[in-house]
Parts: structure tokens; C-alpha cells; sequence
């Protein structure tokens, strides 16, 4: 895959594609090129006038998109919406061939989502639990259908306790212990960033497991973008009451970061080529997976341990009540 670029997609055309977070950074960019590669792209996003906008800024660069671009609206930090719109779509299509679980919150002011989950943990791993077990019928009726789940650097810094419980209001990673509300304060919410993102990448390995111990076509396969300059570092609650800590950090992620457009392309590749079959991690090829064309990423010790995995699975089952029924058929 050396040097790969969206123009090498195959043609899209005849499929549906669906992208959270796609108003902006990554998942706009995501969306965009598969709108430009033929595929009727469903931009899921919380602000529907934001999605709005997106939906405009994608159909003035690539006019043919007109009429195959659509606005889904979802709040991932609730499961009332979540379900709301998977039946939204189930009116709107009969099948997804591609879903991108892009979006996600990093070091937030809030602290849970709707329904009392910690934010980041809530939103970025139980939303998309959640969304992709309500969109798997759609998914299985698509003849070969993708799930893009996005992770990032951070997960290999995080370093979950080995004591199991339940996930409830406090819980800020896959296998921690209760933390006290002093722990998610701060620069704690950053190590619980790094824990949901951990949670994504294991949740996208074993989803993948289980499809094929079902013998389902579906294939899952984990992305995440390197180090890209999307306003996601710009927007965490240390950024927003810092002024100065919010320009230092435009301008590092200006001077290292890559273009959200490059930080893209993993989770395009992962959604699209054919050399791929499940169960991947795609991330940037360049020194310390910063930047760079599409790869096979690195893989901390706890993302490939399928215990953790199948606890967790277990545990966001129980907390997001989606049983993912189609796979223990």
C-alpha cells in the first residue's frame, strides 16, 4: 500500500455510505471523497444545520454528489437518539454497505452523556456500540458491508485496571475501576480519552470476531488518523478557558499535524480496498504513525487481547441494552 491516495478508491456508485461526525475535520473529509467516488453518503451528525452545511460544501466541490449526499441526525451521547435514527434510516434504505464511526468528543466540559455514562466513554465507544448494533441488519443485507471504527495514537498509552465492573456513570475506560469524581477531573479526562479510544480499537476487533465465528460477510477493521490538524486538540476544555494554551496548540498542530484531508485517508482505506478482509488496523506509514500515506498500524498489548475485548463487549451490552442478536445466530 505504499503511497496509496484516494484517487486509487474503487467507484462507489450503488452504495450507501454512512459517516458520523462528518460536519467537520476527518469525518467531512471522509464523507466528501466517498461522495466524490460515487456512494450515496449519509453525513450523521448532531447539529443537523452543521450537517447542512457540510452537505453544501461537499455538493459545490463535487456537483455530481447532488441528490446522493443526506443529513441523519445523531447525538451519540444518547441512546434514545441513537435508536431514533437507525430507524430514520431503515426508512431511508434498504441496506449500509459502509459505516464509519468517526465522531467523538476529546477532553470535554461535560461530564456524562443522556443517559449518565462519562462522556468520552459514553459517547465515543457506547454511542457507536450502540449505533452499529442498530444499524446490523442494515449492515448484513449490504452483500459486502465495512465498519471503520476509529481509534488513534492514544490507546497506547492508556492502562486499564484488570479488575472488572460494571460500566456505569463513572467509569472512563473498558476495564477500570469506579474512579472517585476527583479522578475524571482535569488531566484525568485525557487518560480517559486515550481509554475510549482503546475501547474503540478493541470494540472494532472483536465485532470482527464475531462476524466471522457467525460466517458473516461483514468485515470491521480499526483506523485512526496519525496526528492530524482537525481542531479537535484546539477544542478540549483546557483549550477553551486558555487562551494561551489554545493558540500554542493551533500552532504546534499546525507545524506537526498533517491536513484532516491525509488524516482521512486510513479510514478511506480501510472503508474501501479490496486487499483488506477484517480485523486491520490502518494508520499513517510515517515515523511514529504520525503522518503519511495508508499502513498497517501498531497494536498495543492490551488492544490485542481477546479477553479484554469480549469483556467489554459483554459490559457495553449491558450498558447500552444492544445485544448484537444477528451474531449468535
Amino acid at each position: 500500500m505504499p503511497h496509496w491516495t484516494p484517487e486509487e478508491m474503487p467507484d462507489l456508485t450503488g452504495r450507501v455510505a454512512m459517516v458520523t461526525g462528518a460536519s467537520s475535520g476527518i469525518g467531512f473529509q471522509t464523507a466528501l471523497e466517498l461522495a466524490r467516488h460515487g456512494a450515496r453518503t449519509l453525513l450523521a451528525v448532531r447539529d443537523p444545520a452543521r450537517g447542512t452545511y457540510a452537505l453544501e460544501r461537499i455538493t459545490s466541490v463535487v456537483p455530481s454528489a447532488r441528490g446522493l449526499v443526506e443529513v441523519v441526525r445523531l447525538d451519540l451521547a444518547s441512546l434514545d437518539s441513537i435508536e431514533d435514527a437507525a430507524a430514520d434510516l431503515a426508512d431511508r434504505t434498504a441496506a449500509v454497505d459502509i459505516l464509519v464511526n468517526n465522531a467523538g468528543v476529546m477532553v470535554p466540559d461535560g461530564r456524562t452523556t443522556a443517559d449518565g455514562f462519562e462522556l468520552q466513554f459514553g459517547t465515543n465507544h457506547l454511542g457507536h456500540f450502540a449505533l452499529t448494533g442498530r444499524l446490523l441488519p442494515l449492515l448484513l443485507s449490504a452483500e459486502a458491508p465495512r465498519v471503520v471504527t476509529v481509534s488513534s495514537l492514544t490507546h497506547r498509552r492508556a492502562k486499564p485496571i484488570w479488575d472488572f465492573e460494571p460500566i456505569t456513570a463513572d467509569t472512563t475506560g473498558p476495564v477500570t475501576a469506579k474512579p472517585d469524581h476527583a479522578e475524571v477531573d482535569g488531566h484525568h479526562r485525557v487518560s480517559g480519552y486515550g481509554r475510549s479510544k482503546l475501547a474503540n480499537l478493541l470494540f472494532a476487533r472483536e465485532l470482527d470476531r464475531r462476524a466471522k465465528h457467525a460466517r458473516l460477510s461483514l468485515a470491521s477493521i480499526a483506523a485512526h488518523p496519525g496526528y492530524a490538524a482537525t481542531g479537535l486538540f484546539t477544542k478540549t476544555s483546557f483549550s477553551r478557558h486558555n487562551r494561551v494554551l489554545s493558540s500554542v496548540a493551533q500552532l504546534v498542530t499546525r507545524a506537526t499535524g498533517q491536513s484532516s484531508a491525509t488524516g482521512a485517508w486510513p479510514s478511506l482505506y480501510a472503508a474501501t480496498h479490496i486487499d483488506l478482509f477484517g480485523g486491520e488496523y490502518i494508520g499513517p506509514r510515517g515515523p511514529g504513525e504520525i503522518r503519511g500515506a495508508p499502513t498497517h498500524a501498531f497494536m498495543s498489548a492490551i488492544a490485542r487481547d481477546e479477553a479484554v475485548a469480549a469483556a467489554l463487549w459483554d459490559q457495553s451490552v449491558a450498558a447500552t441494552g444492544v445485544g448484537y442478536e444477528e451474531l449468535s445466530r
